[in-house]
C-alpha cells in the first residue's frame, strides 16, 4: 500500500527521517524500531569532523524552531567506519547527506563514500561557499548547476539534491539541478530568519541569522514542492513542517513521491512510527490501495 520507488531504490513507505534531526538513528531506535521507516537521511557529513557553531543552537518560535547547529558531525571517515555499520542493522534505506565549504570538499566526501553500501546520496547545497564570500551554493542556479554536474560525474549512487527555499528562483534552481544530472530533488531546507533578545539587545544566535523549520513553514514548503514537481520530471521528496500522516499525504498530493520528517522528531520522538501508521489508516479509510495513486493529483 505505501511502497514507493525513488531512482530505482524501493522504499517500504514514503517516510524518511530528515538529515540533522535524527542523528544516525540509534537514539530514536530506543523509542521504536526505526526499521519501520522507509529511510533515514544521515546527519550532514563533511570531509573532516566539525564541532558546529558556538552559542545557542536551537531556539523555539511560534509553531516552529530555529537552529544554528553548523553541521556538527564526526566526519565522513567515522561515519563509514562506525555509524554506517550501525545504521545498516536498522533494515531501512540509508541516505548519506553530504555538505562542504567548497566543491573540492564535496568531491572528496563523495569519493570516500565510494564502495560503501549506502542506498542514496543527498547533496546539501545550502552550505556556505567559502570561496564565494559565504553565499550558499543553493542560492544561484548557475552555481548549483556547476556543483551538481561535478558530483553527478563521480557519484556511485542515485543523487538527490536538497534545495534551499532561500534560492533566488526555486523552480529554476530545480530545473537546473535536473539538467545537471540530479536523479531526484528534496525540498525545502530551513528558511533564513532572525531572532532577537530584546532585553540583551542582541541577536539570539552568534551567527545572527538561523534556519526556521517546523509547522510554521508548511504552507511555504507545500507551495514550493507543488511548483517544483510541476517543473521537473524527476522524483521530488517533500519536507517542511510535517507532523502527521495527513500532512505527509498533502505533500504527496502536491507532487512528492516521498516525504521527510524533521523538526517533529525533537518534540515527538515517536513521530516516525506514528506518521507511517496514520498514512496507512488514511489510505484504508479513503479506499486508496496504492499510495502512488495520489502523487501529484493537485
Amino acid at each position: 500500500m505505501l511502497k514507493v520507488n525513488i531512482n530505482g531504490v524501493d522504499f517500504k513507505n514514503p517516510v524518511i527521517a530528515a538529515s540533522g534531526t535524527f542523528g544516525f538513528g540509534s537514539e530514536y531506535n530506543e523509542f521504536y524500531d526505526v526499521g519501520i521507516l522507509g529511510g533515514i537521511s544521515s546527519k550532514g557529513l563533511t570531509i573532516n569532523p566539525k564541532e558546529g557553531n558556538s552559542g545557542i543552537r536551537v531556539f523555539e518560535t511560534p509553531s516552529g524552531m530555529m537552529n544554528s547547529v553548523g553541521l556538527q558531525n564526526p566526519g565522513i571517515d567515522k561515519f563509514i567506519n562506525e555509524e554506517l555499520i550501525k545504521m545498516k542493522q536498522f533494515d531501512t534505506n540509508i541516505i548519506a547527506n553530504v555538505g562542504g565549504g567548497c566543491i573540492e570538499d564535496y568531491e572528496a566526501a563523495i569519493e570516500r563514500l565510494r564502495g560503501t553500501d549506502i542506498d542514496m546520496i543527498e547533496l546539501n547545497i545550502s552550505c556556505p561557499n567559502v570561496k564565494s564570500g559565504g553565499m550558499a551554493f543553493g542560492i544561484k542556479s548557475e552555481v548549483a548547476y556547476e556543483i551538481v554536474s561535478k558530483i553527478k560525474a563521480i557519484a556511485h549512487k542515485p543523487l538527490m539534491v536538497k534545495l534551499s527555499p532561500n534560492a533566488e528562483d526555486i523552480v529554476d534552481m530545480a530545473t537546473q539541478c535536473e539538467k545537471a544530472g540530479a536523479d531526484s530533488i528534496s525540498l525545502i531546507n530551513t528558511i533564513k530568519g532572525l531572532a532577537i533578545d530584546p532585553y540583551k539587545r542582541k541577536p539570539i544566535f552568534d551567527n545572527v541569522y538561523a534556519g526556521l523549520s517546523g509547522p510554521a513553514v508548511k504552507p511555504i514548503a507545500l507551495r514550493m514542492v507543488h511548483e517544483v514537481s510541476k517543473a521537473v520530471s524527476i522524483p521530488v521528496i517533500g519536507l517542511g513542517g510535517i507532523v502527521s500522516g495527513t500532512d505527509a499525504i498533502e505533500f504527496m498530493m502536491a507532487g512528492a513521491t516521498a516525504i521527510q520528517i524533521g523538526t517533529v522528531n525533537f518534540f515527538n520522538p515517536n513521530a516516525g512510527k506514528e506518521v507511517v501508521k496514520q498514512m496507512e489508516q488514511f489510505c484504508m479509510e479513503q479506499g486508496i490501495k496504492d499510495i502512488n495513486e495520489i502523487i501529484g493529483i493537485i
